[in-house]
């Protein structure tokens, strides 16, 4: 009889492991990119989440479904830690005096231009919900898991999971309509607003044409 994946990580066995991160590592580190909006913290993730599995190697259930959603709810709580931490090492920082300016790696950072600048998007949108909300969300919408897996993975009732999906669609669509409000209603003023041409004052024309006609009448009188 075939020993399931679920049996042989619980056993601790290395091979398992190995099999564990090839067939999940870009799942947790795609999750962590978005958690985090920050490619490197999302590696320190990947490596700091099976670390984290392997220490809890023994809570594994038996059966045979995925550990997918067991692999995600360890990387959503070490994304937590971690951003705790950096909070406290960015705080540290700012009481130190500026390093010496290094150089721009515009090439470097070019090749991901499209990717960050979309992903500084959802983070922007992201950043104004509560933190429940935000893990929800990624967990069910980016990740694609039902109500009950995603409350598996976090530890939380399913209607908890519910409810705040549903409070975070709710978010983001005012997010997104209050910023295609504000496009619009630029778009609208730069109409109203736009200058005439270089010369041209309003009603040039009428005057003009105006001017032109009494000049006619008064070269027709002296005649």
């Amino acid at each position: 009889m075939e020993i399931s994946l679920r049996a042989r990580v619980r056993a601790g066995d290395p091979d398992a492991f190995r099999q564990l991160f090839d067939e999940h590592a870009s799942v947790v580190h795609r999750h962590a990119v978005r958690m985090t909006g920050n490619w490197v913290m999302a590696d320190d993730i990947v490596s700091l989440t099976f670390l984290e599995a392997w220490r809890l190697r023994e809570r594994v259930l038996p059966g045979d479904d995925s550990l997918r959603p067991w692999l995600l709810g360890i990387a959503t709580n070490v994304a937590r830690n971690t951003a705790r931490a950096a909070r406290r090492h960015q705080a540290a920082l700012s009481k130190v005096p500026p390093p010496d300016p290094v150089p721009d790696f515009a090439d470097e950072v070019t090749q991901r231009m499209a990717d960050t600048a979309e992903l500084a998007a959802a983070q922007k949108a992201l950043s104004r919900m509560r933190r429940g909300e935000r893990e929800v969300f990624t967990l069910c919408v980016w990740e694609g898991l039902d109500a009950a897996t995603a409350a598996e993975a976090l530890g939380v009732a399913v209607g908890t999971v519910r409810a705040r999906l549903s409070r975070a669609r709710k978010r983001l669509r005012k997010l997104t309509e209050l910023e295609l409000g504000g496009t619009e209603g630029g778009t609208r003023q730069s109409r109203v607003q736009r200058p005439a041409a270089v010369g041209q004052l309003p009603g040039s024309h009428q005057q003009a044409a105006r001017s032109t006609q009494e000049q006619k009448r008064t070269q027709e009188k002296k005649r």
